[in-house]
């Protein structure tokens, strides 16, 4: 499906409510331990494509699971199905995916205990697992690739009957992805410290809630963001359920987008409103994004839209996400006119005078291409193609932008 965009009336100034779907990060977190340990209720899932996923692999007794393009449920299951005695399966996905490097996980798994065998290629998925008796209570893994690899091992917190040691290798990426999971295991009555490149797990003692209500996914609401910077002064937008204190490492966008005229206000009943108070007040925007490198797409596009140029750093691990996102940056905004480079870690944008109209968008089957790209359509007629791929993370994306500027999609 491809889905043409262009500016209309209605798109002059946003005035719009929507409630956002659960995160997927603190879903599937939460899915893991929750088929570990039991003993509580989770609310406000996700309803996008990785967790849905999830919850069917967790559910499955085949052996052979098939995770498609979900990242998140390679790395996770990986783990989990390491120690589940007299269990064996087949892990794998689709062809991007068996190129998404996985050794570093399975090299931890295997000094702790696990059976895991490359079925293909040395270091990739598909993996074959048998489950085994944990038998280490202490691991040295990379910190520097990427954080899912840490948190699998982390979620395996309800086995570790005498606590647990991780060591960090390397520089620490998304450093706010790994304290969001030991947040959710501290109110699962898990203490944890995380000092330097040192992660202690102790065993649980008191677990703390029975029911946990997920907060709304943080990267949706960027694409919100960005449409409310590129609108005109007096643009709004409120979206529910959103915490000040949120465990999510995207909530830094608040700070962010204050660089391109957007306030954001928390309101009651977690409500978060975002508005257009004033024009930008930086001609050229830099950021490392090492702790939120998700929002790369959405903050590039943004400055695009703006006439900003932009420096992005601390983007290594978005060559092995859904596409090499760098390598599709580069070549989707030079189509609408920018300068880019790349390198293994950093994107740097000059924009055009003027950007080029009608541009096909490629996808590349990632999500946050077609997400970040979409609010350019304020701006320049664009078509998005394989728009259904929006699926993985943000499924209502479509209904919702037709509802805030009665688009007919």
């Amino acid at each position: 499906m491809n889905v043409k965009l262009a500016p209309t009336a209605n798109s002059a100034t946003i005035d719009a409510s929507l409630v956002l779907s659960g995160s997927k990060s603190e879903s599937n977190r939460l899915l893991i331990l929750q088929a570990l340990m039991g003993g509580f209720t989770i609310v406000n899932l996700s309803n996008s494509d990785d967790v849905l996923v999830m919850q069917k692999a967790l559910a499955s007794s085949d052996e052979v699971i098939d995770i498609h393009h979900a990242g998140t449920a390679m790395r996770f299951l990986t783990a989990y199905f390491a120690f589940q005695k007299n269990r064996e399966v087949v892990l794998t996905g689709s062809s991007r995916m068996k190129q998404r490097p996985i050794a570093p996980l399975v090299d931890a798994l295997r000094k702790m205990g696990a059976t895991i065998t490359y079925l293909e290629k040395e270091g990739f998925p598909p993996l074959r697992i048998k489950g085994s008796q944990l038998n280490s209570h202490a691991v040295q893994i990379a910190g520097d690739i990427s954080s899912q690899f840490i948190t699998a091992i982390l979620l395996l917190a309800p086995t570790f009957k005498n606590g647990f040691n991780i060591e960090l290798t390397g520089k620490i990426t998304s450093r706010s992805y790994i304290e969001m999971t030991l947040a959710l295991l501290d109110q699962l009555g898990f203490s944890s410290s995380f000092k330097g490149a040192a992660i202690f797990i102790a065993p649980q003692i008191e677990k703390e809630k029975s029911i946990f209500t997920v907060e709304s996914d943080w990267s949706s609401a960027s694409y919100w963001f960005s449409f409310v910077a590129l609108s005109k002064i007096g643009s709004k937008i409120k979206i529910s359920h959103f915490n000040k204190n949120s465990l999510q490492g995207d909530s830094c966008l608040v700070d962010l987008y204050k660089n391109f005229g957007v306030e954001a206000a928390f309101l009651d009943n977690g409500i978060l409103e975002i508005k257009k108070i004033a024009v930008p007040n930086c001609s050229h925007f830099t950021c490392n994004l090492v702790s939120a490198p998700d929002l790369a797409q959405t903050i590039a596009v943004t400055c695009l839209g703006l006439g900003i140029s932009c420096e992005l750093t601390g983007l290594q691990t978005l060559k092995i996400k859904e596409t090499d996102r760098l390598v599709a940056l580069q070549n989707e905004l030079q189509k609408l006119g920018a300068t880019i480079q790349i390198d293994n870690e950093s994107i740097a944008l000059q924009p055009p005078k003027k950007l080029n109209q009608n541009c096909n968008i490629e996808t590349y089957n990632d999500h946050r291409m077609a997400l970040a790209f979409a609010p350019l359509s304020l701006l320049v007629p664009i078509e998005i193609k394989n728009a259904e791929v929006v699926s993985k993370s943000y499924p209502d994306f479509w209904n919702d932008l037709n509802s805030v500027l009665k688009l007919k999609i």
